[in-house]
């Protein structure tokens, strides 16, 4: 499966320069010829459906950026009620613009800070309204989401949740109720947990027997797939993340250095990404454009300015 960069479901939402949008019909041309081009090349394809919210770059947007609650010290306003109804039927309408592009399927990011995310934020979410407080009401807008699309989108179309599970003001056994609950209901295909590190333990004291992914790929999945990212550059690494429990593993940095990164660790298990830094000229040879080149550049340490 090859999955986009994350794409805006509101203009709103956009926290890249030139970032991928899903949230207007005038994006459907552009949405076609890519799901054409990836079925055309044998894989299944799916869009990545992400609004930044707080994170949402001022500059890029033309307006305060939109959030859970007001935050006058970062310059961030508070979504009303009817606001948050209208941004998951955003989310609906967006997945669904996908499907009609020929998209196999979804994923929901629902981590790493963005608005999803912002409303699971133990700490800052305190809204009075049905989602802000318990854990039931913080998640509502991502069940919302999920219900909608599944409600709404063809019965063969992928619906995949990103989640992280710690960070972000999110507590780790509250997303681990909650990775629980959408595999026992079975309205997702897949979870895809973000741990930044695959192979790193818990940040919080109370879960510090065994690795992160661990407390996941101990649950009961009712058929679910559960996939995890983070760190995985080698063909052991990913191997490993699968020996330990993991349905599949999500490539993203190993992708962009190698863009035939499962190719080569199907032959070879031993394969591992070239080290960083590394050249522009060798991320030019795997298929990234210049303004692509240029963003990886603000990674540190990613790309060395030093040979051709």
């Amino acid at each position: 499966m090859v999955m986009t960069c994350g794409a805006t479901t509101h203009p709103l939402g956009k926290g890249f320069p030139r970032q991928l949008g899903v949230h207007d019909d005038i994006h459907l041309p552009g949405l076609e010829r890519l799901a054409r081009a990836l079925r055309v090349r044998g894989s299944v394809s799916s869009v990545q459906l992400q609004h930044s919210g707080m994170r949402a770059v001022r500059e890029l947007i033309g307006e305060a950026p939109v959030g859970v609650v007001d935050d006058p010290a970062r310059g961030v306003r508070g979504l009303s009620t009817g606001e948050v109804e209208r941004m998951v039927e955003d989310y609906v309408e967006a997945g669904l613009r996908a499907e009609k592009a020929g998209f196999d399927g979804v994923e929901i990011h629902g981590a790493h800070g963005y608005l999803l995310c912002q409303f699971l934020d133990a700490r800052r979410n305190q809204r009075s309204d049905r989602y802000g407080g318990s854990l039931e009401n913080r998640a509502r807008p991502l069940l919302d989401v999920i219900a909608g699309l599944r409600d709404r989108a063809g019965p063969g179309f992928q619906i995949g949740v990103r989640l992280s599970p710690e960070r972000y003001g999110v507590d780790l056994g509250e997303i681990r109720a909650l990775a629980a609950r959408l595999m026992r209901e079975g309205r997702v295909d897949y979870l895809d947990i973000s741990c930044w590190d695959t192979a790193k333990r818990p940040e919080d004291p109370a879960y510090q027997d065994r690795p992160l992914m661990g407390w996941f790929t101990d649950l009961d999945r009712h058929g679910t797939r559960l996939g995890v990212a983070g760190k995985l550059q080698t063909g052991p690494a990913a191997h490993r993340c699968l020996e330990q429990g993991a349905d599949f593993v999500l490539i993203g940095r190993g992708a962009i250095l190698h863009h035939d990164f499962a190719r080569r660790v199907g032959e070879d298990g031993g394969f591992r990404s070239a080290p960083l830094p590394v050249s522009r000229a060798h991320l030019a040879r795997e298929g990234l454009g210049e303004h692509f080149i240029d963003y990886m550049a603000s990674w540190e340490g990613f790309v060395s300015e030093e040979h051709p």
